[in-house]
């Protein structure tokens, strides 16, 4: 079939869309489904834990939180303190299982400690190929765990 018997054949249908003129406020506005995505999650726990420090399963819904609040713009400055938030964490164990079912990172039975496998590293390399927006995130979010690493390493040292 061609464009044109489409077009034609759908006049003849007469068929008509039902679109609501107004939007009420809570459609326009972003649920929590949409603000925690688990894609950019499953990316950020691959980013904390392909370094050298490995966090503990325990830290992992602080850290991502931590990290998302320093680079998100929306967060940035906020009040909120998303890292205690406890959808973030429940979809952020959601991220954590695919990353494991998909054997990009291990969880150690007995440190807990969260490792990135090399399947995992190669797709954080891929996702960080180039300067699009999900290299420039994922760069981002790396130096933000950075940050977070110095600190806490100052922190500790200070006391």
């Amino acid at each position: 079939m061609i464009a044109n018997q489409f077009f034609e054949q759908l006049s003849e249908l007469d068929l008509r869309l039902s679109i609501p003129s107004e939007q009420t406020s809570n459609s326009a506005s972003l649920s929590n489904e949409a603000l925690f995505q688990i894609p950019l999650l499953a990316m950020t726990i691959l980013v904390i834990s392909k370094g050298n420090s490995k966090p503990l399963l325990s830290e992992l819904g602080q850290l991502v939180g931590e990290c998302l609040e320093r680079t998100v713009a929306g967060f940035k400055g906020s009040s909120q303190n998303i890292g205690w938030s406890g959808n973030l964490r429940i979809r952020t164990i959601k991220a954590l299982t695919f990353l494991e079912v998909t054997n990009q990172i291990k969880v150690d039975k007995i440190t807990k400690k969260i490792t990135t496998t090399d399947f995992g590293k190669k797709v954080y390399e891929n996702a960080i190929e180039g300067d699009g927006p999900l290299a420039t995130a994922m760069k981002t979010i790396e130096q933000s765990y950075q940050y977070i690493r110095d600190e806490n390493r100052i922190g500790r040292e200070v006391n």
